[in-house]
């Protein structure tokens, strides 16, 4: 569907062979930052948060090593608005599949959620365009927030 390889399920794969059929060379740092996302982060994280789990390691290398890791279809990256660059793991069963999920980011909150039962929906355009990435983030107020009554900026 976005043109990416099939590739093995990463379930059956080591960290250094995920790595490797993406397309990365494995190095000391990259195979540390890849493990670290796969064990320390289910849903959405930042570079914030990737800093936090690995601080020994410079910000700069954390930047270039996520920015790799997104440019060889093994995370999803999401611009919510919030300014703050977000990622997430492809999914585990096959990163490179091109099946992609949608993603929710509450207004009051700031949180953003990944939906993953929810598949991105296809996007036919007219004749000489080309589809390179496509991105959908539904914003709106997220359950939590609802149910303590929140629907307004001020949360009163």
């Amino acid at each position: 569907m976005w043109g990416w390889k099939k590739r093995k399920s990463m379930s059956n794969l080591t960290e250094e062979q995920t790595l490797r059929n993406a397309g990365v060379r494995v190095t000391a740092v990259r195979l540390l930052v890849w493990r670290t996302v796969c064990k320390e982060f289910t849903g959405i994280f930042n570079l914030a948060d990737l800093e936090e789990a690995l601080p020994t390691v410079d910000k700069s290398t954390l930047f270039r090593t996520l920015g790799l890791f997104s440019d060889s279809h093994l995370l999803d990256t999401i611009d919510d608005g919030t300014g703050s660059q977000k990622y997430c793991l492809r999914s585990a069963d096959d990163p490179l599949s091109g099946v992609r999920h949608v993603h929710f980011s509450c207004r009051l909150c700031h949180k953003t959620v990944c939906l993953t039962n929810i598949p991105l929906p296809e996007v036919s355009l007219p004749e000489g365009f080309t589809v390179e990435n496509v991105e959908y983030v539904a914003k709106g107020v997220c359950p939590q927030c609802a149910l303590k009554g929140w629907t307004r900026l001020d949360k009163t």
